[in-house]
């Protein structure tokens, strides 16, 4: 099965910006995805930014693809987050290409696993 990692902005928004994640989520678990979705993780032990940034890079590496929420540009977290994924040659896809175009994206990320492993 293909594992998403969900990237998006946290910092400074209501929330978090988890409602954003959680529904991310939720659609693409409803089209057979795994989703390593970081709204859903413990609070590290330091509980500082590096300590969460430290955590979602572990589980986005072990992901096939990463998937960008709207606003991850203007993220800190999520540029770095695509930068890493951009270096490692791992897909980025926006949520909207990824709902969209569940089935390709299911094809490239496989494919590109392989590739990669």
């Amino acid at each position: 099965m293909t594992r998403i990692y969900l990237a998006g902005p946290m910092s400074g928004l209501p929330e978090f910006n988890y409602p954003a994640f959680n529904e991310a989520a939720a659609q693409l678990r409803a089209r057979g995805f795994i989703v390593e979705n970081p709204a859903e993780n413990q609070q590290p032990p330091c509980g500082s930014w590096e300590g969460y940034m430290r955590l979602s890079l572990t589980q986005m590496l072990a992901c096939d693809c990463v998937v960008l929420l709207p606003g991850y540009r203007a993220s800190k977290g999520a540029s770095v987050e695509n930068l890493v994924a951009s270096y490692l040659k791992i897909p980025r896809y926006s949520i909207e290409d990824a709902l969209q175009f569940d089935y390709k994206l299911r094809d490239r990320c496989a494919k590109q696993a392989e590739v990669t492993k």
